[in-house]
């Protein structure tokens, strides 16, 4: 048996339209919603009464994809304010390439996006920089410039 590919990331977020509405604006297309709850879901995530309402969200190549999750119960741990640095043990971040990255950063920005430091030049390659957006998820964006 092999490895046949890595189907999504999942997160979970404090408010799945807010969530949709700023990986929208970043350029992701909504492939579609559920809700999700029973037996099936419990034994899945090792809950007891999961329901919780998704959102897949797919780049526009269709390859990459992200799963929004927000559990409605049990309630989501933690409020997702918590400022942790990209050093943190767990999921670092995702990273996205971007065209543009001063205009994506300037329409994610009403969607609650800040930076985290400040873009920055690797060599004559890329623009990069770290973002966090909502539910303290930290982004990445990369632009290819040489």
């Amino acid at each position: 048996m092999t490895l046949q590919r890595m189907d999504n990331i999942g997160i979970v977020v404090q408010d799945l339209d807010a969530a949709v509405a700023f990986f929208t604006e970043l350029g992701m297309e909504v492939e579609g919603k559920a809700r999700i709850e029973g037996l099936f879901a419990d034994q899945a995530v090792g809950l007891d009464g999961v329901r919780s309402d998704i959102a897949m969200m797919r780049t526009p190549d269709g390859h990459g994809k992200l799963e929004l999750a927000q559990y409605r119960t049990p309630a989501a741990i933690g409020d997702g304010s918590r400022d942790l640095p990209p050093n943190t043990l767990g999921m670092h971040r995702v990273m996205f390439a971007v065209d543009d990255i001063d205009d994506t950063i300037a329409r994610l920005r009403p969607h609650g996006a800040e930076l985290i430091g400040e873009v920055a030049q690797y060599e004559d390659i890329y623009r990069l920089c770290y973002l966090r957006g909502p539910s303290g998820i930290i982004l990445a964006l990369a632009e290819r410039i040489g």
